[in-house]
């Protein structure tokens, strides 16, 4: 099957779900989530099968990149988050039906519950696209297709006065950057002549190219690129809108929407590195950025109180990680195994698919019984479920970065490539982020083991659905598995 068949299947099984939500008199909506949940299983089933094309000429080919197992990797990353985010909105869906609009007189009291399960599925396209798109125009439709989704998916519950502000806040600075990064793409097809990525790195390596003019296009570039990153100082919009979103689509924006948004960088980001009179400006600079984000995340994080807020803190410092590998190019590791910054820059993200995705899990698990996400309603979780409480500590152990879970890896091949590109700097402030990180993340820890609960708490056992158990274990699972054998996630990486 052509690989680009993926994101069509997508596309068709969303317009399914709203097909079905609109002519199919269904007394449980929530059984729509499971078309989409067994839809995306086959999906990532036939990212394994899929073939590229014998010949890559015509004028599809210039907008999507072919024999790229990258791609195909965050297309994986793409179609895992998205089902684990309808997993989570099954769960969910109680809390969104109080806080949507009320259904008119004589429609289905679940009436708006359909769209909250498509929406993901057009996002999750989006985000297939991106990973193979290879063009200007193909990454600026394929990201504003992501984009505009989450505009909606944001602002879903229009009655909480926190998902409409986070909606607005989204909505703002998701437009300028927009506004910076197309400004950038302009500018660097005036300098170039061309969209096609492969043609700019051509261009930008030649040596009679005007430096100041293609550092111009790579600062408005970045500035866009930063606010989709959530590097620092253009992460503002990220804690209001975690706090403010559905959980389930917090969790969507922070691995989903990280994992294509730095594939992107990689992609145009790539030709500047590969530019001998630009590199050390843009190592310079990426340096910079990485120091400011690792800084800002980690000690932003320290004195948060709301779950979601330190999550959001905690995603910023995790971009600042990321960059810092992007800062390393294009030094490789030696030793037995060989990665690259962009390689590094994948496991990293697989690794943090896995965790974080945990840690929106269990909240939203949680949510239906605890009225608030505050960090004090997790004192004493161990007593009131250990199993959430255990799953929880994985995910607080692998973002920490101890050692036999996924997380320690991903730091460890950031600290690997820093030594190796002598970049001291970023791997002493890499150490202090990471050292503030056991701290933040632990206190959750000891929070849930050594506290007790809160005292207006509800006693009884915490219920969870055998789907949200078995994917609760299996990322639990993944997460420790990837910790003892990093070829696990390195394998599919290609």
């Amino acid at each position: 099957m052509p690989v680009y068949y993926l994101e069509i299947i997508v596309v068709a099984l969303g317009l399914v779900v709203l097909m079905v939500d609109a002519f199919v008199k269904l007394e449980d909506k929530r059984s729509l989530a499971w078309i989409g949940i067994l839809g995306l299983a086959v999906v990532f089933a036939l990212l394994f099968k899929v073939e590229w094309p014998a010949s890559t000429e015509g004028a599809f080919w210039r907008f999507y990149s072919s024999g790229d197992s990258l791609a195909l990797f965050f297309k994986g990353i793409a179609v895992l988050t998205t089902l684990i985010v309808l997993v989570m909105a099954i769960d969910y869906s109680p809390i969104i039906l109080k806080q949507i609009a009320n259904p008119e007189p004589g429609a289905h009291p679940q009436a708006g519950l359909g769209e909250c399960f498509a929406l993901p599925l057009f996002a999750c396209a989006g985000l297939m696209w991106m990973a193979s798109a290879n063009n200007l125009v193909s990454i600026f439709v394929s990201l504003e297709t992501v984009t505009i989704a989450f505009y909606i998916m944001v602002a879903y519950l229009r009655r909480n006065v926190g998902s409409l502000e986070a909606g607005v806040k989204y909505l703002i600075l998701g437009a300028l950057s927009t506004g910076f990064l197309v400004y950038g793409f302009a500018w660097l097809f005036g300098i170039t002549g061309s969209m096609q990525l492969s043609e700019i790195a051509t261009a930008l390596a030649n040596p009679e190219l005007n430096p100041t003019v293609a550092l111009f296009a790579f600062a408005l570039i970045l500035v866009g690129l930063a606010f989709k990153i959530g590097a620092t100082p253009f992460h503002l919009w990220i804690p209001d809108v975690y706090q403010g979103a559905p959980t389930p689509i917090t969790a969507f924006l922070s691995v989903g929407s990280k994992a294509a948004g730095f594939i992107i960088t990689l992609r145009l980001l790539a030709p500047f590195l590969g530019s001998p009179a630009l590199f050390e400006k843009v190592v310079l600079i990426l340096t910079v950025l990485a120091v400011l984000t690792l800084l800002v995340g980690n000690l932003a994080a320290l004195p948060q109180k709301n779950f979601k807020r330190l999550l959001a803190y905690s995603s910023i410092a995790h971009a600042g990680f990321l960059v810092m590998a992007l800062a390393c190019s294009p030094h490789e590791t030696g030793g037995e195994i060989t990665l690259s910054p962009d390689t590094v820059i994948a496991f990293y993200l697989g690794a943090y698919l896995l965790m974080t995705l945990l840690a929106f899990l269990v909240m939203t698990t949680l949510r239906t019984t605890i009225p608030g996400e505050e960090r004090d309603s997790y004192r004493g979780l161990a007593k009131r479920s250990p199993f959430l409480a255990f799953a929880l500590l994985i995910s607080m152990a692998s973002l920490a970065g101890v050692p036999l879970t996924a997380g320690f890896f991903g730091k460890f091949f950031v600290f690997a490539l820093a030594v190796e590109s002598q970049q001291w700097t970023l791997l002493v402030f890499g150490l202090i982020g990471a050292a503030a990180g056991f701290y933040y993340y632990l206190k959750i820890a000891v929070s849930m083991y050594l506290s007790d609960p809160p005292q207006d708490s509800d006693a009884a056992p915490i219920s969870i659905t055998p789907l949200t158990r078995i994917t609760l274990l299996a990322l639990i699972v993944l997460i420790l598995l990837a910790g003892v054998h990093p070829g696990v996630i390195l394998g599919l990486i290609g």
